[in-house]
């Protein structure tokens, strides 16, 4: 049985808590392997609505899951999110989740440096959601992170502290902010340490031996493959890689791991935040699109732009991620509409692209390319069957195939879990 990596293929927000969550049930093992708290996962279980911003989604059903080394983490934000799920009566204890022992942790002066940054930058602002995740990363790099393994070891920090300290404080000060507080940083880290241990586990090791075993994987990957920090649409991307190759590096296994790779998309598209986005439609399509969809982003409540399918940059997040499959998300939302659009191409100034450029100006300028094809008046809310959508529909779903060069393998037709069209298992591969 096969493995599976779960990335999106747009850019986030493209539903995939939900197919994590119904993956999941045949997963033996959940993994997060990229981001932070800046990813937001809805999951509707009946009644209850779950909201996940770290935590992997497989932890609603109970499934073993593990906080791989490629998330950075906020500690607090942690706890809190572990708090609201049992609050929400979901079992959680170190026997069913894992953090990896090197994460970075996020820190209350990364979450201050975001927002100083965001807020002097002006019309240049990237749209961070302002929760420290940039900020930890590049201090990951820049080798003076403090790691959740350091959490057992405070009384050997002084050394890293100063290796952090000599660096944003010179940041603050450019900022008129006051230089970091020590003392407080260690009775913050002190006071959260408790917490955090029991948790702490070699997650390359489990996930080795969970391998080794012929156990199931689900790589869970947060935010889409256009806000990827190398193949996105730079400068307005994330800080970490979030295509598929990265389960690998961001959990301790090979290279061969990854599996099928399902790629989550929209039957539309969407963005939150700054940056290009050719195929938006700032008018009633958009305005109706938002209003169906109820389009706002899970963790900072912004609106998200709306647009017609863009085929170009699936099919560019199918060839850097190899997708093998794709889970068409709220088909159900394009309902009612006499025609719907799919952008096909782009024009810039006198030149037709179909990809798109690198460049954020040429980006910026890019003119989508439109294909028409025909509505359908019937509701396909609630499908779980070829058989229960509309010919238009299917007619719809295949030109997409078509375009992107990749077939659809699942269909979420509402954010129910099982109002879901299975077209081809990822784990029976």
């Amino acid at each position: 049985m096969a493995n599976v990596t779960v990335i999106g293929a747009q850019w986030g927000d493209e539903g995939k808590g939900k197919i994590v969550d119904w993956l999941s049930e045949r997963a033996d093992v959940v993994a997060r392997f990229q981001g932070g708290h800046n990813a937001g996962h809805t999951l509707v279980v009946g009644e209850k609505v779950y909201k996940l911003s770290l935590l992997p989604s497989g932890i609603v059903r109970g499934t073993l899951s593990v906080i791989g080394n490629g998330v950075v983490l906020d500690p607090w934000h942690f706890r809190d999110e572990v708090a609201k799920l049992k609050g929400q009566g979901v079992e959680i204890n170190p026997d069913n989740l894992q953090i990896a022992e090197t994460c970075p942790l996020i820190l209350p002066f990364h979450r201050d440096l975001d927002g100083l940054r965001e807020d002097a930058s002006g019309a240049g602002k990237i749209g961070t959601t302002r929760r420290g995740i940039g900020p930890a990363y590049e201090d990951k790099v820049g080798r003076r992170a403090i790691r959740v393994c350091d959490l057992a070891h405070l009384d050997d920090l002084d050394l890293q502290i100063d290796r952090l300290t000599a660096h944003h404080d010179a940041l603050r000060a450019g900022f008129g902010e006051a230089p970091i507080d020590r003392a407080q940083l260690m009775a913050d880290l002190t006071e959260i340490a408790e917490f955090i241990l029991p948790f702490v586990k070699p997650v390359w090791l489990t996930l080795n031996k969970a391998k080794a075993a012929g156990q199931r994987i689900l790589f869970e990957g947060a935010q889409g493959t256009l806000l990827d920090i190398d193949h996105g649409t730079y400068p307005f991307v994330t800080s970490s890689n979030t295509v598929a190759g990265t389960a690998a590096s961001g959990t301790g296994l090979g290279p061969n791991a990854a599996g099928f790779v399902l790629g989550i998309v929209k039957a539309y598209t969407t963005r939150v935040g700054s940056g290009p986005f050719p195929s938006e439609q700032e008018n009633d399509v958009g305005q109706r699109l938002g209003e169906r969809g109820h389009e706002f982003g899970t963790v900072t409540g912004r609106k998200r732009r709306c647009g017609w399918f863009d085929a170009v940059l699936v099919r560019q997040s199918v060839a850097v991620s190899g997708v093998t499959g794709i889970a068409l998300t709220k088909l159900d939302v394009l309902d009612g509409f006499e025609e719907l659009q799919i952008c096909v191409g782009y024009k810039i100034g006198d030149q037709t692209f179909d990809y798109l450029p690198a460049h954020a100006q040429d980006q910026a300028k890019a003119e989508p390319i439109y294909e028409r094809i025909g509505g359908w008046s019937e509701t396909t809310a609630g499908a779980r069957s070829w058989a229960e959508l509309p010919a238009q529909a299917i007619k719809y779903i295949r030109r997409i195939e078509e375009l992107i060069g990749c077939p659809v393998t699942l269909v979420s037709t509402s954010p129910e879990r099982d109002d879901t069209i299975l077209v081809r298992d990822p784990f029976a591969d």
